[in-house]
């Protein structure tokens, strides 16, 4: 399978760079977004307009979706007016969104049905891993499947891997949005931890980064933290969604995740305090206020 002109829904924060990176390696790209200024900006970089679902999906050999949740996932997929009523028969569709894994089995069971190839694909790296192609791509699937969808992949991220059957990508990316929420509120302590006891706090997460304590987080986080520059790369209502994700998974397998759990709740309490539009690393404000360093 040749896949040549792929249909993108879904132009966000991670979803536009995708889309510019596949026109930018060749692909004829057809964009569909509800804000017609993210479409605007993909045809700025030589991606096509759909206009509508139906429009961007039409001859498309691959539809790469990415939306914010489950419920959206399935109106756009399943909808009367969605991808699987428009889309040609044994089109690849490719949900990159991070849903519910239930949800993800249950969309694919219904694609399959309709004759459609199916992947659930959910990526990690935020939106700078976004703009420079090195996502960490988990996808559920076939194998057959995965191989044809795999030069997509090689466009879009580092490291594309296969990791079981539909819905497996969303399980493992739900265990990657715990580590990544444990590892900021780490973070975050740590910091005010060091400003409390006045290190210069520039100096002291270098020398962290270059020890057993460095990670990505740290990494790509850590700047923006000291500056409280908490301007969205993943923001704290999509980590909200993802934690809930994660504590009912956890809850329905019978498996404790006591620190997640910890962690959930205050990402729940940023996001019911207003604070949903900010980057997760806003975090740091919990620990700000339990430290009376507001």
């Amino acid at each position: 399978m040749s896949i040549r002109k792929v249909a993108f829904i879904g132009l966000g924060i991670m979803g536009l760079p995708m889309a510019v990176n596949l026109a930018r390696a060749g692909y004829t790209v057809t964009g569909h977004n509800l804000s017609p200024e993210r479409v605007d900006a993909l045809v700025a970089e030589g991606g096509l307009r759909g206009g509508s679902v139906a429009g961007a999906v039409a001859d498309a050999d691959a539809v790469i979706t990415m939306v914010p949740d489950s419920p959206d996932v399935e109106a756009l997929l399943l909808g009367a007016d969605g991808v699987f009523e428009h889309a040609g028969p044994g089109t690849l569709v490719i949900d990159m969104s991070t849903i519910r894994p239930d949800v993800s089995r249950a969309v694919a069971a219904a694609g399959t049905e309709r004759g459609f190839r199916v992947l659930d694909a959910p990526v990690s790296g935020g939106e700078a891993g976004a703009v420079e192609a090195a996502l960490s791509i988990m996808v559920g699937g076939s194998r057959e499947d995965f191989d044809a969808a795999r030069p997509l992949f090689d466009v879009l991220g580092t490291t594309p891997v296969l990791v079981g059957p539909h819905g497996s990508g969303q399980t493992v990316k739900a265990a990657n949005q715990l580590i990544v929420a444990g590892n900021i509120q780490l973070l975050a302590e740590a910091l005010v931890f060091l400003e409390a006891h006045g290190v210069d706090t520039e100096a002291g997460l270098e020398v962290l980064g270059g020890g057993l304590a460095g990670s990505t987080v740290l990494q790509r986080k850590g700047a923006a933290m000291r500056e409280r520059d908490f301007a969205p790369g993943f923001r704290i209502a999509l980590h909200d969604k993802d934690m809930r994700i994660v504590t009912d998974s956890a809850r329905a397998a019978g498996v404790a995740i006591p620190l997640g759990a910890q962690v959930a709740q205050y990402v729940a309490a940023l996001a019911r305090q207003g604070h949903g539009g900010l980057d997760h690393s806003a975090l740091l404000k919990i620990v700000e206020g339990l430290s009376g360093r507001e």
